[in-house]
C-alpha cells in the first residue's frame, strides 16, 4: 500500500521544486549529493571532472530504458536525486518491482518535506509504469532514513544481503 504523504512543512518551496531524468551535465551534482552522504564519503571519490567509472555507469544507465535516474532541482539547483530501476519478474504473478536506490537530498534541505514530496513523484512514476511492489535498502547505520522510509509505509521485511567482488 502507497501511503499519500501530505506532511507539507514547506510548500512554497515544494511549489519550486522540479523533477525530471538526470543529463550527463548534473552528473558532477549527483556525485556531490552521494558525497555529501556519510556512507558515501567512504566508499567514493570526487574529483573537479567524474572519473571515468562514473561516466561509463551513467552512460549505462542512461542508454536502459528501465533506469530513471531521477534529479531534483530548485531554481536551477540539484537539491535531490535517486535511481530507479524497473525489475521485470516472473514471481508475484509476473508483476513488475520498482527498485529504489541512491536516495541523497543535500543536507542544507534535509527535514523541510522535499524528502516526501521526492516519493510522492516516485509513487506517481510506479503507478504509471503498473509497478506491484516498490522496494528499497537502506544501510543500517541509517536510522534516520529507516525511520523516513517507514512512515511512508516500507516495512523491513527481508534481510538484506550482499558479497562485494
Amino acid at each position: 500500500m502507497i501511503v499519500n504523504v501530505q506532511s507539507v512543512k514547506d510548500s512554497k518551496l515544494l511549489q519550486q521544486l522540479i523533477f525530471r531524468r538526470a543529463e550527463h551535465r548534473d552528473l558532477s551534482a549527483i556525485l556531490k549529493l552521494i558525497v555529501e552522504d556519510e556512507l558515501g564519503k567512504t566508499r567514493e571519490s570526487l574529483s573537479e571532472v567524474p572519473e571515468p567509472c562514473y561516466e561509463e555507469a551513467f552512460q549505462k544507465i542512461a542508454a536502459d530504458s528501465n533506469h530513471y535516474l531521477m534529479v531534483v532541482e530548485l531554481k536551477s539547483e540539484i537539491i535531490g536525486t535517486c535511481h530507479l530501476t524497473l525489475l521485470p519478474s516472473l514471481t508475484f504473478r509476473g508483476s513488475t518491482r520498482l527498485q529504489v536506490e541512491a536516495v541523497r537530498i543535500t543536507e542544507a534541505f534535509c527535514g523541510r518535506g522535499i524528502g516526501e514530496w521526492m516519493f510522492q513523484k516516485i509513487f506517481a512514476y510506479a503507478h504509471q509504469k503498473n509497478v506491484s511492489i516498490i522496494q528499497l535498502t537502506t544501510n543500517k547505520v541509517r536510522t534516520r532514513a529507516r525511520k523516513f522510509y517507514e512512515r511512508l509505509g516500507f516495512r523491513a521485511t527481508h534481510e538484506g544481503m550482499k558479497l562485494y567482488l
